[in-house]
């Protein structure tokens, strides 16, 4: 099979966990069945890559485009990579786009080249109204965008059965076009690494507990109520936020005083590591934490869970979107609820209420050693057992080969009813 993959992130650009799940997908499809398919990568960036049946090509927008605001540059920018994405790609079975940003590639690639679209929901612009302080208007565009390359989808991968109903619901994508295919982990990489270079590096107090945050500063990813919680924990304990890449400047100073806050407010050592750190480090934070939190208001699937729970490091998260596939609840970690008003509000109904029940949690497993290592044994005896990336890549093959079956049925057979 020849199968193109259109993608905004991919390594060495990846800051997200649609650029984890695409590095770590190809590289199983191309592994698969004694590499007889051939895998092409189309990103944002300047890579090139020839490895044997995994081709990498990386498209820059090389022309500045007038823009009336200076938000609408972003998409503007995109929708030129888009353009010559589009024609990047030849001779293809499939195209398989990763976020909105190489959906307009992938309807084109589609209908230029009769090929079928498969979409990944990473996650929905309807459900991500801050995007709006990003892109300002140009978030209607990207919404458009997004609704459109759903409309004409062939097939959709789920990351979660909240992902499902969302896209269902939202874009009338039929049932039996969406399949559920959860994100996996790489199991060799992500586990337990005991040393202690990392910590003293970083400033970590080794012989001291610490709670661990590893993402962006989102709203999205709810950093600034973990930060918030910390306040209410139990006393000996470090708090370390691996956190950077603000989405804008308002976030990034609501970050500052809200660390600020905590620090004047609490006794605990809070660690602030703004800058991203390389994996190997990564893995080692995870590993020596006592408990990872990821107290995201919106979270598709949560692949950052899999990540500590790979690193035998229990979880606790708030019970939104994919999260509760993920975590099990009692087991490998502690879900904490966060309701919202709507499936489109930023803050949970009550922020402070919720921050409280984060440290809650926390500070029931900080009580706890016993079940903190009961929980890490299930963490990743649960990530063996239902994560791997070759079971994820092997579903995903056998996905394209329903699809682009139905596709030409289809199209042979237009009679059939549904857009090819």
């Amino acid at each position: 099979m020849r199968i193109a993959i259109l993608t905004n992130e991919y390594p060495p650009n990846v800051y997200g966990g649609a650029g984890v799940h695409v590095e770590y997908l190809t590289r199983e499809l191309a592994a698969l069945e004694e590499r007889r398919h051939q895998v092409q990568v189309v990103s944002f960036g300047d890579q090139r890559i020839i490895a044997d049946n995994l081709n990498v090509t990386g498209v820059e927008a090389d022309a500045e485009l007038p823009a009336c605001e200076p938000r609408h540059e972003k998409v503007f920018s995109t929708l030129l990579q888009d353009l010559k994405m589009s024609g990047s790609v030849c001779a293809v079975d499939v195209v398989h786009c990763h976020t909105w940003y190489t959906h307009l590639a992938g309807c084109l690639v589609k209908y230029l080249q009769h090929v079928p679209l498969i979409l990944t929901t990473h996650s929905l612009e309807p459900h991500r109204p801050w995007k709006a302080e990003q892109l300002g208007s140009a978030y209607h565009a990207s919404s458009w965008i997004e609704r459109t390359a759903y409309h004409n989808a062939d097939g959709v991968v789920a990351v979660s059965q909240s992902m499902l109903r969302d896209v269902h619901e939202l874009y009338g994508v039929p049932l039996e076009r969406i399949r559920v295919i959860h994100n996996g982990i790489d199991l060799a990489q992500y586990r337990p690494t005991p040393g202690l270079e990392t910590l003293q590096e970083l400033g970590i107090d080794p012989d001291v507990p610490f709670v661990l945050f590893v993402g962006r500063i989102t709203r999205q990813k709810g950093i600034i109520h973990l930060v918030n919680a910390i306040e209410f924990l139990h006393p000996g304990v470090q708090v370390v936020l691996c956190a950077g890449a603000p989405d804008t400047k308002e976030i990034a100073r609501e970050m500052q005083a809200a660390v600020a806050r905590a620090r004047a407010r609490s006794q605990h050592r809070i660690i602030w590591i703004e800058e991203m750190l390389p994996k190997e480090k990564v893995i080692n934070l995870y590993t020596h934490a006592a408990i990872f939190v990821c107290p995201s208001v919106y979270e598709p699937f949560g692949i950052i869970n899999l990540e500590a729970m790979a690193c035998e490091t229990p979880v606790v998260a708030s019970a939104v979107g994919g999260i509760p596939e993920v975590v099990d609840h009692g087991e490998t970690g502690l879900l904490v609820a966060s309701e919202t008003v709507s499936a489109t509000d930023v803050e949970p109904k009550h922020p402070e209420q919720f921050s409280r029940d984060l440290a809650r949690a926390v500070n029931y497993l900080l009580d706890d050693s016993e079940l903190r290592a009961a929980m890490a044994r299930n963490a990743r005896a649960r990530v063996e057992r239902q994560f791997s990336w070759e079971s994820i890549a092997r579903q995903t093959l056998e996905f394209y080969e329903d699809v682009i079956a139905d596709y030409r049925n289809r199209r042979a057979h237009p009679r059939a009813g549904g857009h090819a």
